[in-house]
């Protein structure tokens, strides 16, 4: 028998506002435990908590950039539960009456495109953080994240692999990221992923026991979690076992899962308006403001970047996944149209360095008239590839200065004299005869080794398209 997974994730994207959902307490990552707490977020008797106005219009911006509904009046509600990093007892999230719901998130996988749906998208605030002691059995408590506004995006279950998975995180992860409404950066939890799956035989209607999925704070733990969740929940369907409906915890050093708790249902947190807080109305004048203000998504730059500027797929994703490397591309195609030299550099040099660095391009010295500049200098002949690639780039990067005064200072301007060149080619030649007889029996790729031989000795200043052509005469005559 053939089975099918059923996926719906749903996803907590921490708000980059400067303060908390109901306090002014700071959202900074990695300060000293409980440094930035308060009597509201921690839950002290006879405080009144206020809502965060820009933690809003975040939430409402995401909403309209996915086309969801968005709801003109919307509840904060209580959810209860017990447990010791939450202080009040309950936590202050929706339910009834959340800010959006429906919209979609178009995913490309394969070079394939499908639309996963959504259920909703709403506001609540995280939880604290229980640090455990590796050496005692102690565990303590920072509630310095108690409070931080986070956005629910709930899909459908319209997820049919761990691949479509990964592919829909990333594509929300990318969204959030061009609006600026979250920096989704995995490793420090501002952006979050629990799973909801089940199985059942393929072409099937109805659905499985689904078993929810915690723990994955990355795209390679997800895609590992359900993939063993998938073939542990076919096996026992194999075996004529039952499915129960629990909720279970991903351990990537063994990657497979293991169960918590038993599942709750939404009964079980006996939500209610929370009395403390009023009601949200959303005025059609916010809308069309936040409309406004919502970038070309990344999708859209994709197909319009392979359209516009002839690039591969491949070259369009990789440039278009963090809108300011995106934006960096056009400043420079404005002032050096050739989109090919431009997007080959880039891909290379460029993300090398910010990767090496954990860099944005936004951070750095390099600015985009520098490579326009760089790359003109390549195309004029005054420099060959390989020194703007080993000499020029490094330092301007480094040092944010034009490329024309290091190649000027440093007298780097590459030698194309065929006569000067031609002697030094002879010499070479010389030094290496059990190479030419090589070349000569049929290994044509020691050409490559005699126009290195060249560069070396010149520091990389001769003009390898002509060292190379004055090689193949020397060599064929």
């Amino acid at each position: 028998m053939e089975f099918e997974a059923v996926i719906g994730l749903e996803v907590h994207a921490q708000l980059r506002t400067e303060s908390k959902l109901f306090c002014t307490c700071s959202t900074k990552f990695g300060a000293e435990p409980n440094s930035q707490v308060c009597p509201i977020c921690t839950g002290q008797p006879g405080v009144l908590p206020v809502i965060n106005q820009r933690a809003i219009e975040f939430a409402l911006k995401l909403a309209l950039a996915l086309g969801c509904e968005v709801n003109r009046h919307s509840l904060m509600a209580r959810k209860h539960y017990f447990y010791p990093d939450l202080p009040k007892n309950y936590q202050i999230s929706q339910y009834e009456l959340p800010l959006a719901e429906g919209g979609a998130v178009e995913i490309e996988l394969n070079g394939q495109r499908k639309t996963i749906g959504l259920t909703r998208i709403h506001l609540e605030e995280d939880a604290g953080k229980l640090v455990h002691d590796e050496k005692q059995p102690y565990s303590y408590v920072d509630f310095n994240r108690t409070g931080v506004p986070l956005l629910e995006i709930v899909s459908k279950p319209e997820i049919r692999s761990p691949e479509e998975a990964v592919a829909y995180l990333k594509a929300l992860r990318n969204i959030v990221r061009y609006l600026g409404i979250c920096d989704g950066n995995m490793e420090e939890g501002s952006l979050r992923c629990d799973a909801n799956i089940s199985v059942r035989p393929k072409g099937s209607q109805s659905f499985g026991t689904k078993v929810e999925l915690k723990n994955m704070n990355s795209f390679k733990h997800v895609e590992r979690a359900l993939a063993y969740e998938i073939k542990r929940q076919i096996g026992l369907l194999l075996e004529g076992k039952e499915i129960v409906q629990e909720t279970r915890l991903y351990d990537d050093a063994t990657q497979k899962t293991y169960p918590m708790r038993g599942k709750e249902e939404a009964h079980d947190y006996c939500y209610f308006p929370d009395p403390d807080l009023i009601e949200i109305q959303v005025e059609e004048g916010l809308l069309e403001r936040l409309k406004s203000e919502i970038p070309e998504l990344p999708l859209a730059k994709k197909a319009r970047f392979e359209r516009e500027y002839e690039l591969s797929s491949y070259e369009a994703e990789i440039l278009t996944e963090e809108k300011t490397l995106a934006d960096f591309f056009e400043e420079v195609v404005k002032i050096y149209p050739n989109p090919k030299a431009v997007a080959n550099f880039m891909l290379t040099e460029v993300l090398r360095y910010l990767n090496r660095d954990r860099l944005d391009i936004t951070e750095t010295k390099f600015k985009p008239r520098f490579l326009a500049e760089l790359l003109e200098l390549v195309e004029k002949d005054l420099i060959s590839i390989t020194l703007a690639k080993q000499q020029v780039f490094p330092e301007v990067y480094e040092k944010g200065i034009s490329p024309k005064k290091i190649v000027e200072e440093r007298n780097l301007i590459q030698e194309s004299s065929e006569d000067e060149l031609r002697a030094l080619c002879e010499s070479i030649l010389l030094e290496n005869p059990a190479e030419v007889e090589k070349y000569k029996a049929g290994k044509k790729g020691l050409i490559g080794f005699f126009v290195g031989q060249v560069m070396k000795k010149t520091q990389g200043k001769a003009n390898p398209k002509v060292v190379n052509k004055i090689f193949m005469e020397l060599l064929e005559s």
